[in-house]
């Protein structure tokens, strides 16, 4: 099972994000552990600047805008 933390303050793009890993991990039948982290001294722990931030097993994988489909399926294979 992946965990994978996405970092933000809740914004629109944040909540995106979350759906749109939801969705591709349900479609590729891939377990994941999905967190929500809003707290600012955890975000700043991984260097986040721009959110959503995206972290997969403890790797930031992603920063900045919500990310495309083929980037999630390279994070859940």
């Amino acid at each position: 099972m992946k965990n994978i933390k996405v970092l933000g303050s809740g914004c629109s793009n944040c909540r995106a994000t979350i759906e749109r890993i939801e969705q591709r991990a349900n479609e590729l039948h891939v377990d994941v552990e999905l967190e929500k982290v809003e707290e600012i001294q955890e975000i700043m722990r991984f260097n986040v600047m721009s959110t959503p931030g995206v972290v997969v097993d403890g790797v930031l994988v992603h920063a900045g805008g919500v990310p495309k489909p083929a980037q999630i399926d390279q994070w859940l294979r």
